[in-house]
């Protein structure tokens, strides 16, 4: 890990709002994942009534668009400066491809 950041974050062993160190960062997984979403593509004019009374109101169209997210699992290591007291978590970052 190139750098090392600082930040408050509660150590979970001595409870204090303290300088937390980010010390390490390790991908534990990636993963693809595929989601259908709904996109408007714009409206259509209708005819309101069967009888052509003339008046048109809007349609919205809809379609469905395939999404690829990327999803990577990460391991943070973080160590407390007040205490020393060392523990990791996990974070997933997503990116829509």
């Amino acid at each position: 890990m190139s750098e090392v950041r600082t930040f408050f974050r509660f150590c979970p062993a001595c409870g204090k709002r303290f300088h937390i160190r980010l010390v390490g960062k390790k991908l534990e997984g990636e993963r693809t994942e595929q989601a259908m979403i709904k996109q408007d593509r714009g409206s259509v004019y209708g005819s309101a009534g069967m009888g052509g009374t003339g008046s048109t109101v809007p349609v919205i169209v809809e379609e469905n668009i395939p999404l690829t997210i990327d999803v990577k699992d990460f391991q943070y290591s973080y160590k407390c400066k007040h205490c020393g007291h060392v523990w990791t978590e996990m974070h997933e970052e997503e990116e829509k491809i």
